[in-house]
């Protein structure tokens, strides 16, 4: 397993920033700028970055991105931590494939891409504060990019 960390400011900026390595990131890891699966992971990031941000900012404190390839099992996940555990991501309801209101595709985003997406307790001992919110891709080896999400005709 190889793994790239990144703590980030949790501001607009920071999430920003979190897009453009993890993007750097993917290329480095070989896939290329604009394959699917690059576009695909830079796109969770920038949705899951921007939540953290926008729901889990508690100033002075930092969010982080960790991506991790598992070439053994064909799997990206995509890691995004912030310290408000108690604000939960929630999918908004849909009515007829469309959302109620005006926010809230992201998740919806991030859940047709990926393969499957979580939130769990944010990892620490003794426990830390915050969650971390993540999703999973499949890929295949050695940067041949998977059909993933709604590009495999899967519907979310």
């Amino acid at each position: 397993m190889t793994t790239f960390v990144l703590r980030f400011s949790a501001t607009p900026r920071g999430a920003r920033l979190a897009r453009r390595l993890a993007s750097h990131q993917m290329d480095l890891w070989g896939w290329a700028y604009g394959s699917p699966v690059h576009d695909t992971v830079e796109l969770i990031v920038a949705e899951l970055a921007a939540n953290a941000v926008t729901h889990g900012r508690v100033p002075g404190r930092d969010a982080e991105l960790r991506l991790s390839r598992d070439d053994g099992t064909g799997h990206v996940r995509v890691e995004v931590t912030d310290v408000r555990g108690e604000r939960l991501p929630v999918q908004e309801p849909l009515l007829d494939g469309r959302p109620l209101t005006d926010g809230g595709r992201g998740l919806a985003i991030v859940a047709a891409l990926a393969e499957n997406w979580g939130v769990a307790p944010r990892p620490g001992t003794p426990a830390a504060p915050g969650k971390v919110v993540w999703a999973v891709l499949s890929v295949a080896p050695k940067g041949r990019p998977a059909r993933t999400g709604t590009q495999a005709g899967r519907t979310p």
